[in-house]
């Protein structure tokens, strides 16, 4: 299923809007219980459209295998795809997460879990619209935005539900066990596993809504693996389900280049986002 949706007004109105950028927010309040890489580790970038009111938040992980990535790097150009897409009228906080091996499965899990759970009560003293909030990320970060939007158990103990997240936006995401579990638990890198460390292990109908965005040119078997996750939503009925594969790209640069203002995954996202927001 290709998805190419009209502009709504939420993201033409903005396009060329100045920007505000908060860094180094930390997203946990129980210090006393964090480890130093937790507390050194679980901080976000917060960057909103300047003059808006009431806007969408997209909270955007980076990919690295779980195992390399930091809001600052360069390589990762999370701060021009915060930026770019706040172009378009919707807050983007960019949050850091414990790494493998240093941490292991469920930390960076239960990070991201945590990211958007901070961004969903304080989004609102930003000028946000708390119902408003979205998750999404490219390859593993895609993979955590997954977990945390479809398994209720990540959301409990922060006193939400799935019904908080207002749409999933990932980009080559892993939608089985995650390679790097596989290797923490020292079972096969390339085996296929789906259990409770895998999106599908939860597809079902009622699920916050989905788009899957994946490269003609992705890494190997990860394009199958999204279409794969596409047609399983559909087969269990889950109809706020769309994909977009971009022509001419491969796995790094289906998410890198979102920081592009023409990238057809970033106007994906955003037409996503302005539709989804329009429900709520």
């Amino acid at each position: 299923m290709r998805l190419l949706l009209l502009l709504l007004p939420l993201v033409a109105l903005a396009e060329g809007s100045a920007n505000k950028t908060t860094k180094d927010i930390p997203y946990k309040d129980d210090v006393v219980s964090q480890t130093p890489y937790e507390i050194e580790r679980c901080k976000l970038d917060l960057t909103v459209p300047a003059g808006a009111k009431g806007f969408p938040t997209f909270v955007w992980f980076y990919g690295g295998g779980l195992k390399n990535g930091d809001k600052d790097m360069r390589s990762e150009y999370s701060a021009e795809i915060r930026e770019s897409l706040a172009q378009g009228g919707v807050a983007v906080v960019t949050p850091n997460y414990r790494l493998s091996p240093k941490a292991h499965y469920p930390a960076y899990v239960d990070d991201a879990a945590a990211a958007f759970a901070w961004t969903v009560k304080h989004i609102a003293e930003h000028g946000g619209d708390s119902h408003k909030v979205f998750i999404g990320g490219h390859s593993a970060g895609g993979y955590l935005a997954l977990l945390v939007g479809f398994d209720p158990q990540r959301l409990k103990p922060h006193g939400l539900t799935l019904g908080s997240v207002a749409g999933i936006a990932q980009v080559s995401g892993q939608v089985f066990t995650h390679f790097t579990v596989r290797e923490e638990r020292g079972q096969p890198k390339y085996g296929i596993t789906s259990d409770e460390a895998a999106p599908c292990f939860y597809v079902r109908k009622a699920l916050p809504p989905v788009l899957t965005i994946y490269a003609q040119n992705d890494m190997i078997s990860r394009a199958e693996e999204n279409q794969f996750f596409v047609a399983n939503l559909k087969a269990v009925g889950h109809t706020e389900n769309y994909s977009l594969r971009v022509n001419d790209r491969d796995h790094a640069s289906v998410g890198h280049n979102i920081r592009n203002l023409d990238d057809p995954a970033r106007l994906a996202i955003l037409n996503f986002i302005a539709k989804q927001s329009a429900s709520r």
